[in-house]
């Protein structure tokens, strides 16, 4: 397989004298996926082979390599397992089991909007896979209905976990018609800032947006409009463009898309609960906003606390006295100012004594 020849050549051909590639049957930003043979497991597999414009970059290769091995230790059922990653000559493979099924993408574009307790049901799996990979410190970064798989059992199956990764890391040129092609990117990532769990979850909301609305929350004719939109609009809530909407799980998408990390659910954990809950209270009203000022609260110690507990129970106690006896209250208040009129004189005269010489009788 020279460089520049036709990928279709590989139909046919036998990689690492294990794999035989049997048809092509998906196509994607970087690679080409191919059915293929196991002939040492006698078992179908998808093996994904990348574009030649991604084998000339060490780096990325570098990359590529070690996230698709991170990705190979997750062991989760919404998620893609991957068998093997290797490369032969000029041909760098990932081999991963075969998944009978439409991506989400494929499903949206011939249904348009999806029910809502389907959609949500679809989000709770994808969100198990992120909880799972974060649970693992990998950041997926390319949520989108094309990376999620439904099997004709309807489980869903997220893929390409750690290659935007690898893609974004690197000095590939292509990179602006690959991850910035993403519609669910979002605004830290279109920004080239860091990216982590929070990020996903952004995307796990716009795939929710794009499921029950039939649209993507951001267009415009070229990806960077798209990622300028991510980063400074505000998109419109997806129960004014699709009335069936719950309540609830209008509420779950647009906090999951707020543009500042910090307001958005911390863990895939915390977005699973609230999805979870939205199934039984379609119309409650128990989605959180975060409280970013609440983190930065002064927490008083033990010993503060105790303390001004006790100033609170004295104040009490003399307010309540006062309020129980009103018309003791001016006596009580001049008795206070004559005694501290005498407590000052007799301290004043104390201190004047200290400073004044005492008579010694002087020996003859």
């Amino acid at each position: 397989y020279a460089k520049g020849e036709n990928v279709m050549d590989l139909v046919g051909k036998l990689i690492a004298n294990r794999y035989e590639i049997i048809e092509k049957i998906g196509k994607g930003g970087m690679a080409t996926v191919y059915k293929a043979k196991c002939h040492v497991l006698n078992r179908y597999v998808a093996v994904k082979v990348l574009k030649d414009e991604y084998t000339t970059d060490a780096e990325f290769i570098r990359r590529f390599n070690a996230e698709a091995q991170a990705a190979a230790a997750l062991a989760h059922a919404n998620i893609v397992s991957i068998y093997d990653v290797g490369h032969e000559d000029n041909i760098y493979y990932i081999v991963m089991e075969l998944i009978q099924g439409k991506t989400l993408k494929q499903i949206i574009n011939e249904d348009g909007s999806l029910p809502w307790k389907w959609s949500v049901n679809i989000a709770i799996q994808i969100a198990s896979a992120l909880e799972a990979a974060h649970r693992n410190n990998i950041v997926h970064r390319d949520i989108k209905p094309h990376n999620i798989i439904i099997t004709e059992e309807g489980l869903a199956k997220v893929t390409d976990f750690g290659i935007a990764k690898a893609v974004s890391n690197s000095t590939i040129t292509a990179f602006g018609t690959t991850i910035m092609k993403n519609k669910s990117i979002s605004p830290e990532h279109a920004k080239g800032g860091f990216t982590d769990a929070k990020s996903d979850l952004y995307s796990l909301g716009v795939v929710m947006y794009e499921m029950l609305t039939g649209r993507v929350p951001f267009d415009a004719d070229t990806p960077v409009s798209i990622a300028l939109k991510h980063m400074q609009e505000k998109p419109v809530e997806p129960i004014k463009l699709n009335p069936s909407v719950p309540f609830a799980v209008n509420q779950i998408i647009m906090k999951a898309m707020q543009k500042d990390p910090s307001m958005r659910y911390q863990t895939a954990t915390e977005m699973i609960k609230d999805l979870s809950v939205s199934l039984k209270r379609p119309e409650g009203n128990f989605v959180e906003e975060v409280d970013v000022t609440a983190r930065t609260q002064v927490i008083q110690t033990v010993h503060e606390e105790s303390h001004s507990k006790n100033e609170s129970k004295k104040k009490g106690k003399i307010k309540k006295y006062f309020e129980k006896h009103p018309k003791a209250k001016i006596p009580i208040i001049i008795v206070s100012c004559i005694i501290l009129f005498f407590v000052t004189i007799f301290a004043t005269k104390a201190l004047m004594d200290l400073g004044t010489v005492k008579d010694v009788p002087m020996p003859e």
